[in-house]
């Protein structure tokens, strides 16, 4: 088979398109015949050498396909059903194997391609506003990125908690995709301080929890649009790492809380992973929830995909069709 390797850390030259053994299923494991796989900042963190993996590998932490075969001990799944998984790393190739118990059944109303799209950025958006900081009626929340994955599914998700939703963005067209998902406020930071805006909308201090997947360029200003005991949910690092926060900076702000989640500790078990993921299917059936694929690429061209992505040229979500 061919998938995308990764032998030395790198840019997105460093992804190799290259010829390997086909994997078989080893014992609670299934073969599944690649479709989709979704492109994620995690991905361009594990090629870059920011998350480490052994070299050499084959990067994508998100995939959609056909189960080719069992392994022994697998139950829960047969040859011939459609699944996705967010978590296993693995998915830019052609076939993958992974856990049995990693995987979730995608209902014949979902397309295999949106169901790669939405598995692991959904699935952020879905605890980020469910479970980390639990969004209320009339709460107020700031999304970076609303044009980007999480951003665009987070905002949809809030407005349906009831939240007031201001969000930032880059360019006109990124304001009207966030508008559509629902945004109330929208930010272009390329023409004003986005922590002045919602200021000069809101107040000072008035947001109860910022979700910041951008990370450097963003987390010290949006402290300071906390309320005191307000949170900060630092869940990326698109701009770069965030700077280290001093607990005597929590205090003097207002007593902020703030939390670095990441997915694989709210779909730790197989209650969560299945709650989140039917969660996100029955919205997307039922028209309640868009998922929007900005751009897609065949697999062979992963590295295209990347620049597209780290030069933030993208509305949405980035998909590689297999």
């Amino acid at each position: 088979m061919h998938a995308i390797r990764v032998s030395s850390t790198g840019g997105p030259e460093v992804l190799e398109w290259a010829s390997t053994e086909k994997p078989d299923a080893g014992p609670d494991e299934v073969l599944v015949r690649m479709e989709a796989a979704g492109v994620n900042f995690i991905d361009v963190y594990h090629r870059i050498g920011l998350y480490p993996l052994e070299l050499p590998f084959t990067p994508g932490a998100e995939g959609a396909g056909v189960v080719e075969a069992v392994g022994s001990g697998v139950s829960t799944v047969q040859v011939g059903d459609r699944v996705a998984w967010a978590g296993p790393i693995g998915s830019y190739a052609e076939y993958a194997t992974l856990a049995a118990d990693r995987c979730v059944m995608v209902p014949d109303s979902v397309e295999l391609a949106v169901a790669a799209a939405v598995m692991l950025q959904g699935m952020t958006a879905h605890y980020l506003c469910r479970d980390t900081f639990p969004l209320a009626e009339g709460q107020k929340c700031l999304v970076h990125a609303g044009a980007g994955g999480v951003g665009h599914l987070l905002i949809q998700m809030a407005k349906t908690c009831g939240a007031t939703v201001y969000t930032t963005v880059s360019s006109e067209a990124k304001e009207e995709a966030a508008r559509r998902a629902g945004a109330d406020h929208v930010i272009n930071y390329l023409e004003t301080d986005f922590g002045d805006a919602i200021e000069d909308l809101a107040g000072p201090k008035s947001l109860d929890v910022v979700y910041d997947g951008v990370g450097a360029d963003t987390l010290e200003r949006g402290m300071e649009l906390l309320r005191p005991r307000g949170m900060m949910v630092t869940f990326g690092n698109a701009s770069g790492p965030p700077p280290h926060v001093d607990p005597i900076r929590l205090m003097s702000l207002g007593s902020l809380f703030i939390t670095r989640p990441t997915l694989g500790h709210y779909v730790g078990n197989r209650n969560e992973l299945e709650r989140r993921a039917s969660d996100l299917f029955r919205w997307i059936a039922k028209g309640e929830l868009e998922v929007q694929i900005g751009a897609r690429f065949p697999l062979e061209n992963a590295a295209e995909a990347h620049r597209m992505l780290e030069g933030r040229r993208t509305i949405g979500k980035v998909v590689l069709d297999v």
